[in-house]
C-alpha cells in the first residue's frame, strides 16, 4: 500500500459514525438498511459513510439477490498501526505533494478554460506552461509546421512564440519544416 491509500484509511477512521459502522460490520456482513436500523441512523447517512469506507478500501460490497451486502476487508484490519504509518520515502512523498500543489496553482493562474491567458515571465513557470503544450504532442511522431501551429492555437493564439520556445528550450527539434519532440521530456 502506498502513502496516499494509508492516508485515506486514516482519514476515514477519524469519524465516530464510521467507526460505529465498522464495528457493526465486524460482527457480520450487512446491507445498508440493516446497518441503519441497528445503529439508529438514517439510511442516507449510513450510505454516505459506507462510500467513504469503500473509497478507503476498508469495506467492499457484494450483491446477493436484491441486496448489496457490505463486508470488512480483513486484510486491511490485520495490518498494524506501524504498517499503516511507516514509509520509506515519506520526505519524497511530502515534497512531491507540495510540488504538485505549486504546479497546479501556477497552471490555474495562467490557464482559464484550457486557454493560456498570458505567458509567464519566470522561467520555471514558463516551463510548466510549456509542459502543458508538450502533452498535446506524441513522442516519435513528426509534425508539419501547420500541424504544430494548429495544435498550439487550440490553447494560445500566439503560436509563433510557443513554437519558438519549444525549440529554444530543446523540447522540440525542427528540420525542413518538420517538428518532433526530443527525448529531453
Amino acid at each position: 500500500m502506498g502513502i496516499s491509500e494509508n492516508i485515506e484509511i486514516m482519514k476515514s477512521l477519524a469519524d465516530a459514525s464510521r467507526l460505529q459502522v465498522l464495528n457493526s460490520l465486524m460482527d457480520k456482513p450487512q446491507y445498508v438498511e440493516e446497518l441503519a436500523q441497528r445503529m439508529n441512523l438514517a439510511v442516507s447517512t449510513v450510505s454516505f459513510h459506507l462510500k467513504k469506507l469503500e473509497r478507503a478500501g476498508l469495506v467492499y460490497k457484494t450483491k446477493e439477490q436484491y441486496y448489496i451486502i457490505y463486508h470488512i476487508r480483513a486484510d486491511i484490519f490485520n495490518k498494524t498501526l506501524r504498517e499503516l504509518t511507516w514509509f520509506e520515502n515519506l520526505e519524497k512523498f511530502i515534497q512531491d505533494e507540495r510540488m504538485e500543489k505549486y504546479n497546479q496553482k501556477v497552471l490555474n493562474t495562467f490557464f482559464k478554460k484550457n486557454k493560456l491567458i498570458k505567458l509567464p515571465v519566470q522561467w520555471k513557470k514558463k516551463m510548466l506552461v510549456l509542459d502543458e503544450f508538450v502533452k498535446k504532442f506524441q513522442h516519435g511522431r513528426k509534425y508539419s509546421e501547420v500541424e504544430v501551429n494548429d495544435i498550439i492555437m487550440q490553447s494560445f493564439d500566439d503560436y509563433c512564440t510557443i513554437r519558438r520556445l519549444l525549440i529554444e528550450e530543446k523540447i522540440m527539434r525542427r528540420e525542413k519544416q518538420m517538428y518532433w519532440l526530443t527525448d529531453n521530456k
